[in-house]
């Protein structure tokens, strides 16, 4: 696994289908070759009165680890990720007295998922809840595992078919892991960075 930037595309008043398929052409053009599906999803859970102070465990699922269930913690200012096996979606069912799900937040990300070079492309839609909230697309980069390396080169790919809508500078998280080796872990905090902004958002058209 390498780097992966995680960028929204303004659907400027297109349904979902008709940007993925706007974006679908855009990267086939260039001579990428689509490779099956892929889907990132997430549940937020949160604790009870008893437990004390209140607690949010995230847990996100990711097609590219199927054995891996991903999870953050947030306890405050403290935030602790954890990568483990299948049996954790076990254990927050056993938990359910302790911890319930917020069903009317849970998003996930889903669409083509193509190959081109030392690039892996995923164009994906966003729904909360069922309901369609925008376009996401998550470029990695193969070859490399140190952002700050490679994000220019990603920056530059990123702009050959998503335009003037990609920024100059990282988005926020990845700022801060810009020397850091990359994980997949890191790729689970973009996608939850990016939930969190789309569950905020207004809704838009389906």
């Amino acid at each position: 696994m390498g780097v992966t930037v995680l960028q929204q595309f303004p659907t400027e008043n297109r349904t979902g289908p008709s940007t993925i398929e706007l974006l679908s052409k855009r990267i086939s053009a260039l001579g990428a070759l689509q490779q099956g599906q892929f889907l990132v999803d997430c549940e937020t859970f949160t604790s009870c009165a008893a437990l004390g102070h209140q607690r949010t465990v995230h847990v996100l699922h990711n097609s590219e680890q199927p054995a891996t269930v991903f999870s953050i913690l947030e306890t405050g200012q403290k935030t602790i990720p954890l990568a483990t096996d299948g049996l954790f979606d076990l254990l927050m069912m056993k938990m359910s007295g302790f911890y319930s799900s917020k069903k009317q937040t849970k998003a996930e990300s889903k669409g083509p998922r193509y190959e081109i070079g030392d690039f892996c492309v995923k164009l994906g839609t966003v729904t909360v809840s069922q309901n369609f909230r925008g376009v996401l697309v998550e470029v990695e980069y193969r070859p490399c595992v140190v952002p700050a390396m490679c994000w220019e080169l990603m920056r530059e790919f990123l702009q050959g078919f998503l335009g003037s809508s990609v920024p100059a500078t990282p988005p926020p998280y990845l700022q801060n892991r810009m020397q850091e080796l990359y994980t997949p872990i890191d790729t689970i905090h973009q996608y939850l960075e990016q939930f969190t902004i789309f569950r905020k958002a207004p809704g838009l058209r389906p």
